[in-house]
């Protein structure tokens, strides 16, 4: 089915101007430019949105839950093109089977120095994906909306520095930080939200902190 539903053309729209938190402003000058794949297709149990586990051998967010994507390379065609590409390597998804339906503003990760675009896309003809770059990725998972918004899968996450971010426990993934931030926001304008208890706060898992932090 090429046709994009209606609940993703209006998220799309909807979050095209979404206000970026001062944390995530990027600076006037500097970073590198990134992408990521927010892919949402028609799964057994409804809509889902593609995530892939980073390799914990990684250099920067390593073991992190995420979605496909990464540097803009100067052969692409901007933050799209790139970020389908990553997809493609990270994955195997074959994007004449995708159909770009918008994009987010721009996001900065100061921990990796990169300005993020947001991608998003219909899964109009799904294909089998797999952890297609064993030194990036762990595994790849077709994550079900109805599972991130179940409250019982939903919490806030504590940094030792004090502060605090929305995080989600599904299958068998831990999935915080930027890409949490951004399914949070996401589905805070899909209508697909349900209503969650945000005083559930956890300190993040010291072997995941480790991690990151690399």
């Amino acid at each position: 089915m090429e046709e994009v539903p209606g609940w993703l053309e209006t998220l799309a729209k909807r979050v095209a101007g979404t206000p970026v938190p001062s944390m995530l402003r990027p600076p006037a000058s500097g970073g590198r430019s990134a992408a990521v794949l927010l892919l949402f297709g028609e799964g057994p149990l409804g809509p889902d949105v593609l995530l892939i586990q980073r390799s914990s051998n990684g250099r920067t967010h390593a073991g992190q839950p995420a979605f496909p994507g990464g540097g803009v390379d100067p052969e692409d065609d901007g933050p799209i093109a790139a970020a389908l590409r990553e997809a493609v390597e990270e994955t195997g998804l074959d994007p004449t089977g995708v159909r770009v339906v918008g994009t987010m503003p721009e996001l900065y990760v100061s921990h990796s120095d990169n300005r993020v675009t947001p991608v998003l896309a219909w899964w109009h003809t799904p294909c089998v994906v797999h952890a297609a770059s064993p030194d990036e990725v762990e595994s790849v998972e077709r994550v079900p909306i109805r599972e991130l918004v179940d409250p019982a899968n939903r919490i806030r996450l504590r940094h030792p520095r004090g502060h605090s971010g929305p995080a989600f426990r599904v299958r068998g993934l831990l999935v915080w930080g930027f890409t949490a931030g951004v399914l949070d926001t996401v589905l805070g304008r899909s209508g697909f939200e349900l209503p969650w208890d945000h005083s559930r706060i956890e300190d993040i898992p010291p072997d995941v902190l480790n991690l990151a932090s690399r």
